[in-house]
């Protein structure tokens, strides 16, 4: 069976380590293929990115240099990592030597949607409780003082990032999409969800597994499978 990477872009405040378990449930044929950016993890001592078109230029940089000529791609991301995936799929499906075989995004309205109610600028204990509220979910480490201290300056980037989010073009993608919620998700409603139908000329589909905005944390093995299975018939296609 031919392999695809699937190019797995953070949510806001996670490093490439979350996806570290994916590969043992990825369906046969399916890579995971995480994107380590700066400001986390083994690269903590980096400045975190503000920039979506920053954070998307070096996260292209690094994929392509682990792709071979020829290869079959598609790229995931949930929430903040929607839509640097999206943007992500723009660059390589202008790639000579890369198929994109597809996007699958998660927890995320159409790109052209912006967030009502903002964060970033709010003191530390609010900007906490907040992103706690959009989310639906806490990290542990954020409830530890200490924890805390060292991991708000990335995750202030990556929401200031998402907040500040402009698409850096109109055209829409050739490449199939798949857009994925959690069935009980308050911040994104399957409407919004739908909305990426605007971003591909492509076929859309639509899809709920169980859970709240962060369901991906729960349901990475049924959401493997989805993306597995709308691969596989992106590429009969």
């Amino acid at each position: 069976m031919e392999e695809t990477f699937l190019i797995c872009l953070p949510f806001a405040g996670a490093g490439a380590s979350f996806f570290t378990p994916w590969q043992d449930l990825a369906p046969e044929g399916l890579r995971i293929l995480p994107v380590q950016l700066p400001g986390r993890e083994q690269r903590f001592v980096e400045p975190p990115h503000t920039d979506a078109t920053a954070a998307v230029d070096e996260a292209y940089a690094l994929t392509t240099a682990q792709l071979g000529e020829g290869a079959r791609v598609a790229v995931f991301g949930h929430s903040l990592g929607a839509v640097l995936a999206y943007e992500l799929a723009h660059r390589l499906e202008a790639t000579p030597g890369v198929r994109l075989d597809g996007l699958v995004v998660s927890g995320s309205p159409g790109p052209w949607t912006r967030r009502a109610d903002h964060a970033n600028d709010l003191p530390d204990d609010e900007f906490v409780a907040r992103v706690r509220t959009f989310a639906g979910y806490s990290h542990v480490a954020l409830e530890d003082p200490e924890m805390r201290a060292l991991l708000l300056p990335t995750l202030r980037a990556d929401v200031r990032m998402h907040e500040t989010y402009v698409p850096t073009s109109d055209r829409p993608l050739s490449a199939p999409i798949t857009s994925v919620r959690g069935r009980d998700d308050e911040l994104v409603s399957a409407v919004e969800a739908a909305q990426w139908a605007w971003a591909t000329t492509g076929r859309l589909t639509t899809a709920e597994l169980d859970g709240g905005h962060m369901y991906v944390t729960e349901r990475a093995e049924a959401l493997l499978r989805l993306a597995a299975g709308e691969l596989r018939t992106a590429r009969a296609r």
